[in-house]
């Protein structure tokens, strides 16, 4: 079931106001961005600039420096471009600025297409990722984050997910995980032990990513691999953070 937004349209601080509705809940939140910024293997997530010794440090550097509205970030990375942001060609060769986390080497047996650097083209990810890392500053302090936190007995927790993982759990070839109909929909799901989904007024592939991962956050939930994955170091998690259901 999909939630509607008060007025049609969600906004970062619309989601925001809504899971701080929810603290008193049991809920299993997925965001679909990066929750930190590669660390182990320079060392530093932004070398050259004030130290962050681990993600929620992270997390405070880029609130301090944002003014944007809807806890957006594009200012920082703007400022940033050519020395840490990939926006274009004037910035040099996109190949250097290519950094990944441990968990992004590992995704799917390969990494993924897209990292935080990387400010352009439809795969990117860098822009949702600064901004729900101000999200989640605004966040952590009331609901756990995890890996950065332990897993409550009870009450919601936030982890960091990527569809493509889902799609593949729900039977989906990869660079066909795109569902656009009902039909396709309700196929996924019963891959995923779920019943078939409530229609919906649009198909498109954010209601439907939505639906099919949520499905299979609730398949795997339990599963205590996935909670502690034996490439997750415990610096790798304080600093880097790990996508839920790499293993």
């Amino acid at each position: 079931m999909l939630i509607e937004a008060p007025g049609g349209v969600w906004s970062r601080g619309g989601v925001l106001d809504w899971l701080m509705a929810q603290r008193g809940t049991s809920l299993l939140v997925g965001f679909d961005f990066s929750f930190s910024a590669p660390f182990v293997e320079r060392g530093a997530h932004l070398p050259g600039e004030p130290p962050t010794a681990d993600a929620r440090a992270l997390w405070a550097y880029v609130e301090a420096e944002c003014d944007d509205p809807d806890l957006g970030a594009a200012s920082f990375l703007e400022r940033r471009r050519g020395r840490h942001f990939y926006l274009g060609a004037a910035d040099g060769a996109k190949a250097s600025f290519l950094h990944w986390r441990i968990c992004e080497l590992l995704a799917e047996g390969g990494r993924k297409p897209s990292t935080v650097f990387d400010a352009i083209g439809a795969a990117q990810v860098a822009k949702a990722s600064f901004a729900g890392m101000r999200l989640l500053h605004a966040l952590a302090p009331h609901m756990p984050v995890w890996p950065f936190d332990p897993v409550p007995d009870s009450g919601p927790v936030v982890v960091e997910i990527y569809t493509a993982i889902a799609a593949r759990a729900a039977g989906m070839r990869k660079g066909r995980s795109k569902i656009r109909d009902a039909v396709a929909l309700d196929a996924a799901l019963a891959v995923l032990g779920s019943k078939a989904h409530r229609p919906l007024e649009r198909y498109d592939d954010h209601a439907t990513d939505a639906i099919v991962t949520a499905a299979w956050l609730r398949g795997r939930a339990d599963e205590d691999g996935l909670w502690h994955p034996a490439a997750m170091t415990t610096q790798i998690a304080q600093t880097e953070g790990w996508t839920f259901g790499v293993a």
